[in-house]
């Protein structure tokens, strides 16, 4: 085990048996309880719910402090990766455990963008949707027939093919996401540009019309750009647990990012920033906030304050400095300065930073809250915002699952439960039956 030592033991004692469990230490964050054998020793499992006590795997990746407001990418800051770099370097970092040099970055960048074209028979599997499919449906769908059309690199035994397909999905997701988008709008497809880089060339595909020149703002790439940083990777989430265990199965690299679609899906996962914009817009006015938060204070009221407080961050999300920033740079540059959403969000935040009710709970405005209108005043419908979360963490999630295939401890995922419901019992014939 690839630990920073295993000195430590805890001693579990169950009526009169007791047994040592070795606990291990990583480089940083809290000690583990190994329980691996807990069921040959014992005959008994652990019961953890939503697997919130529990390390499933080991990673390298990313490192979250929840309580200090620390994410790290490989050991990076977020706010330093976000200011200095790009997300194509983000990505080769995520990938490869490092940051690059200038001609393996040049080298990355290249191999990326003449990856971003799909196969012309994609065309016609869109084709196949109703107008009104939800580009989350398309997504899911679209991705996961990628091994249909490139079954070259499906062999997750083979450390070329796995690279391969990697390259394949950080490239072509987004182009996907750009035809899942000009699907639902009744447009025409738009090709890649390799001219362009990779924020710019997803803004092309999305909003470019043939019967015109397109030209990409440089403030809404550079925050989009920031946008995919922030959101490529964040430790064993749902989505992120949900690809490892696909992948556990020895499925291939694409139906594994399917399933890590599929969850993003979820409201409770990746509609929170549209449920942000939800609220703020039921909101509407600045002078209607002491309305709304006297329901959120209301124990007797269904009302809640979405996009403030966060599942593992209990101190001010560090993604949201950076998103808020964004924000403001794209409502100017768009503008949309004068959005009666952004004033509402900002005043929403300066009670949330000095409220007593909210400060006791720790509910710190968190990433989701600025992105929302962010991706807004891009010219995004909401029903994209969840897309644009898949674009962004698909380098997250290869990332993880290329690590749990090479993990040597790695095996199929196969929780326990707690069995509650009827013990052994006799059929009955259907004419015995009361």
């Amino acid at each position: 085990m690839d630990v920073k030592s295993n000195t430590k033991q805890a001693t579990l004692t169950v009526g009169d048996k007791s047994v040592n469990l070795p606990v291990y230490s990583g480089t940083v964050g809290p000690d583990v309880v190994d329980i691996s054998k807990l069921y040959a020793q014992t005959g008994m499992f652990t019961y953890d719910p939503g697997f919130t006590s529990t390390a499933s795997c080991q990673s390298k990746i990313t490192y979250i402090d929840g309580d200090a407001g620390i994410l790290q990418y490989r050991g990076y800051p977020i706010e330093q990766l976000a200011e200095h770099g790009d997300f194509l370097e983000t990505c080769y970092l995520l990938l490869y455990g490092e940051l690059p040099t200038k001609a393996q970055k040049d080298d990355f960048d290249k191999r990326v963008t003449h990856h971003t074209m799909v196969h012309e028979q994609m065309a016609r599997f869109f084709q196949a949707f109703r107008r009104d499919a939800h580009p989350m449906a398309v997504m899911v769908a679209s991705v996961g027939a990628l091994a249909a059309f490139y079954h070259d690199s499906t062999d997750i035994n083979d450390p070329q093919q796995r690279m391969i397909a990697s390259m394949r999905m950080i490239a072509k997701i987004p182009t996907l996401a750009a035809m899942a988008y000009k699907y639902s709008i009744g447009q025409p497809f738009v090709y890649p540009q390799n001219r362009l880089h990779f924020a710019e060339n997803f803004l092309h595909m999305c909003f470019a019309v043939p019967c015109e020149e397109y030209k990409v703002n440089p403030v809404l790439a550079d925050a989009l750009d920031k946008i995919f940083i922030l959101h490529a990777d964040h430790e064993q989430n749902a989505s992120t647990s949900t690809v490892r265990i696909a992948g556990s199965s020895g499925a291939n690299p694409f139906a594994c990012i399917a399933a890590g679609i599929a969850c993003l899906w979820g409201p409770a996962h990746g509609g929170a920033n549209e449920a942000a914009l939800a609220m703020l817009g039921e909101i509407g006015t600045v002078d209607k906030i002491p309305e709304f938060i006297a329901k959120v204070k209301d124990k007797n009221s269904n009302v809640r304050l979405m996009g403030f407080g966060h599942r593992v961050y209990k101190n001010y999300d560090p993604r949201a400095k950076l998103m808020q920033q964004a924000a403001h740079k794209v409502l100017k540059e768009t503008g949309h300065g004068n959005d009666p959403l952004l004033h509402v969000a900002m005043e929403l935040e300066k009670i949330a930073l000095s409220d007593q009710y909210f400060i006791d709970r720790k509910l710190y405005p968190n990433v989701d809250f600025y992105s929302g209108i962010t991706l807004k005043a891009m010219g995004f419908p909401t029903s994209m915002f969840t897309v644009l979360f898949a674009v962004a963490r698909t380098v997250g999630w290869i990332s993880q699952w290329s690590e749990m295939i090479e993990d040597p401890e790695q095996k199929i995922g196969r929780p326990r439960q707690l069995f509650n419901g009827s013990t052994k019992r006799d059929y009955v014939p259907l004419d015995q039956r009361k």
